[in-house]
C-alpha cells in the first residue's frame, strides 16, 4: 500500500469553491438569490462570479492579495465569497458597523489591494480612506483600489471613484477558468474578531477549514435539499457562519435583505417561505418586540441557528411559541464559526417546555469536523468531571480551527498550546456529554470564594417580564472582594413607561429566585446595553462602569439583626461610553 501515491485523479485540495461549480451545473435553473425584485439562478450566479474573478485578475489582483468589502447582505456580498477566491485572492469582509478609524485600521493591517464599498457606506469608506491616505503619505500604508457597489435593484448613481460593481461583472469573461487551489491550506478569507475583550485580531481561514466547517454545519443542522435561507446574520460575521458556501452546497435560495428589521424579516419569511435563518440572540428581541403592523403569520416552522452569546432559556421558549424552531450553537471567529451544536435528541420531546428550553440553551456537542473538544482544569490540564458543575476552560482541536492570527505570532502561540486551541470560555460538561458555557473566563465573578456565573444570573433576570436586556459583571466589594452588579434595559409598560420598575423591585425578585450570594448588590438601568457590531454585549465597558461603584456595609444596630445591609455609592453621572 505504501507504493500507492497521490495523483490528480484521487487527490484534489478541499475548497468550498467546488460547491458553486456544482450548483451552477446540477442546480442550474434553481433560484440562487432573491433580493427585492431581483432573481438569479445558480447558472447565472456561477457566470457572474466567473466574470468578477476575471475582472479582478485584469485589475492586477493576484494570488493571496486581500480584497476587502464593506457591504450589507446584498447579492454582491454573496457573490464575492466565491469570486474573490476564484481569482486566487483572499476575501476580507469588514464589519459595516465599525467606525472609520477601525475600518482604516483593518485596511492598513490587511494591506488590502482593493476595497468594494456598497453605496450605503460610501461616507464611512471615504472617512476611512482619508485616514489611510494620511498614513500613506507618511509611508505607513498604501491605498486600495476602490469599487462602489450600487444597488442592483434600484441603482442610485452614487460613486466613489470610477469603478462600479456591475461594470466589472459586464467587463469580465463568463468563460474565465478559476485559479486552481494548489494547497488546501492556502488562505481563503480574513476575518477580524469583534473585540469584546481585546483589540480585534485578523483571523485567517484556509480553504480546507472553510470546506470542512461548511459540511459540518450543513450536516449538523440537518439542512435538507433546496433550503430557503434568510440572510438575517451578517455575511461579515465569520463569512455568514460558512452558509455563504453552504447554501450553494445544498442548491438552496439566498434571500438577501439590507436591514434586519422586524418588518423585513417577517415580510421575507412570509413571502418567500423561508425555511432557515441564523442570528445572534439579540435578533430574538427584534422579532419578539415587533409591532402588529410589522408581523406576518408564520405558516410553517422556521429553523433558526443561534449563537454569538448564550441565549437565555426564557427567550428560546418565547421564540418557539412564535413558530421558530431554535437550535443553539457555540463558536467563535477562530473556529470558523460554530464549533458546537446542541444536537436534539428524540427522548427530550416529551419534556415540559421550560425544561426543553433549558436544554436548548446548552452549547452542545462538537461538529463532525472537530477532532476533539474538552473542558480542562487550567492548572492541571486534566479534564473536568462530567457532572454539570465543575468548571474549566473549553478547548478545541480540529481542521476547522483557524490558520492563525495575521502578523501576530505572539497571540497565535498563546491561543495554541499543548495541541489545543484555548477559547477563553469557561464551561461545564453534563453527564450526557453536552457542554454548557458558564462565562468568558474574564466574566466569572468570584465572591467570597464562590464562583458566580454571570450567565446563570442573567438567565434568571431574563425571566422577569419587564427585562429586555440584562448583563451581569463584577463590582468591588469590601468584604467579598467581588459581588454581582446587574445592568438592565427595560421593556415599556402598557402606558409606554419604564420608570415604574425600581432597583429594589429587581433585587427583591432576585431574592426569591437565587441563592443569597448570587443576588446583585447593585442594579443599574440603561436605555440600552453597549454592544459590539455583531450584537454581543460589551461587558468590558460595563466592568469599567462597575469599578466606579463602591459598596459599603451597614450593619443594623438592633439585637439579633446581623445581616449586612448594602449601600452603593457611584458616580451620579456615568461617563458616556461608545454605543451607550
Amino acid at each position: 500500500m505504501d507504493q500507492l501515491s497521490k495523483c490528480e485523479a484521487n487527490y484534489v485540495p478541499l475548497t468550498p469553491l467546488t460547491f458553486l461549480k456544482r450548483a451552477g451545473s446540477v442546480y442550474a435553473n434553481r433560484t440562487s438569490i432573491i433580493y427585492e425584485n431581483i432573481r438569479f439562478t445558480w447558472r447565472q450566479t456561477y457566470e457572474r462570479c466567473c466574470r468578477l474573478a476575471s475582472s479582478l485578475r485584469s485589475l492586477n489582483i493576484l494570488n493571496n492579495h486581500v480584497v476587502s468589502v464593506l457591504a450589507p447582505n446584498v447579492p454582491a456580498m454573496y457573490e464575492m465569497h466565491f469570486a474573490v477566491p476564484m481569482a486566487g485572492a483572499v476575501l476580507n469582509t469588514i464589519n459595516s458597523r465599525l467606525d472609520a478609524k477601525n475600518v482604516a485600521t483593518i485596511l492598513r493591517h490587511s494591506e488590502a489591494k482593493a476595497l468594494f464599498v456598497d453605496y450605503q457606506y460610501v461616507q464611512l469608506a471615504s472617512e476611512a480612506l482619508r485616514i489611510l491616505m494620511a498614513d500613506s503619505q507618511q509611508g505607513q500604508s498604501s491605498m486600495p483600489l476602490v469599487i462602489v457597489i450600487d444597488d442592483v435593484d434600484s441603482p442610485t448613481g452614487v460613486r466613489l471613484g470610477e469603478l462600479e460593481y456591475e461594470q466589472l461583472i459586464q467587463m469580465g469573461s463568463p468563460r474565465f477558468v478559476p485559479i486552481d487551489v494548489q494547497d488546501e491550506w492556502d488562505p481563503i478569507s480574513l476575518n477580524y474578531t469583534s473585540g469584546t475583550t481585546s483589540e480585534p485580531k485578523g483571523v485567517v481561514y484556509s480553504h480546507r477549514g472553510a470546506y470542512l466547517s461548511t459540511l459540518a454545519l450543513v450536516l449538523g443542522w440537518e439542512m435538507g435539499n433546496e433550503p430557503v435561507y434568510l440572510w438575517s446574520l451578517p455575511m461579515f460575521h465569520c463569512n455568514g457562519w460558512t452558509f455563504t458556501w453552504g447554501i450553494a452546497a445544498r442548491g438552496g435560495t439566498n434571500v438577501c435583505i439590507r436591514n434586519t428589521t422586524a418588518f423585513d424579516m417577517y415580510r421575507s419569511i412570509a413571502t418567500h417561505k423561508v425555511t432557515h435563518m441564523c442570528c445572534a440572540p439579540i435578533v430574538f428581541n427584534i422579532l419578539l418586540e415587533a409591532k402588529l403592523n410589522e408581523r406576518r403569520e408564520i405558516s410553517s416552522p422556521v429553523q433558526i441557528l443561534t449563537g454569538g452569546a448564550p441565549p437565555p432559556a426564557p427567550l428560546l421558549e418565547k421564540m418557539e411559541h412564535l413558530g421558530f424552531h431554535v437550535t443553539h450553537a457555540y463558536g467563535l471567529t477562530e473556529a470558523t464559526g460554530p464549533a458546537l451544536v446542541c444536537e436534539w435528541q428524540a427522548k427530550w420531546n416529551h419534556l415540559p417546555e421550560e425544561h426543553k428550553a433549558k436544554i436548548k440553551s446548552r452549547q452542545g456537542i462538537s461538529v463532525l469536523t472537530l477532532a476533539d473538544v474538552d473542558v480542562k482544569n487550567m492548572e492541571t490540564m486534566e479534564s473536568v468531571p462530567q457532572d454539570g458543575k465543575t468548571i474549566g476552560e473549553i478547548v478545541l482541536r480540529g481542521s476547522s480551527i483557524m490558520k492563525g492570527y495575521l502578523k501576530d505570532e505572539v497571540a497565535t502561540s498563546k491561543a495554541f498550546k499543548n495541541g489545543w486551541f484555548f477559547t477563553g470560555d469557561v464551561g461545564v460538561i453534563h453527564p450526557d456529554g453536552y457542554l454548557e458555557i458558564k462565562d468568558r473566563s474574564k466574566d466569572v465573578i468570584i465572591s467570597g470564594g464562590e464562583n458566580i456565573s454571570s450567565v446563570e444570573l442573567e438567565s434568571v433576570l431574563y425571566k422577569h417580564p419587564r427585562v429586555l436586556e440584562a448583563a451581569v459583571v463584577a463590582m468591588p466589594h469590601p468584604r467579598w472582594g467581588e459581588s454581582p452588579c446587574a445592568f438592565i434595559s427595560l421593556r415599556e409598560n402598557e402606558t409606554g413607561q419604564k420608570g415604574d420598575v425600581k432597583e429594589a423591585d429587581i433585587i427583591s425578585y432576585c431574592r426569591k429566585n437565587l441563592p443569597h450570594f448570587m443576588i446583585p448588590k447593585k442594579v443599574k438601568f440603561l436605555s440600552q446595553l453597549p454592544k459590539t457590531s455583531t450584537g454581543k454585549i460589551q461587558k468590558f465597558q460595563l466592568r469599567a462602569m462597575a469599578k466606579t461603584f463602591q459598596v459599603t456595609e451597614k450593619k443594623s444596630t438592633q439585637v439579633n439583626k446581623e445581616i449586612p445591609q448594602y449601600h452603593v455609592e457611584g458616580h451620579e453621572q456615568i461617563l458616556a461610553m461608545s454605543r451607550l
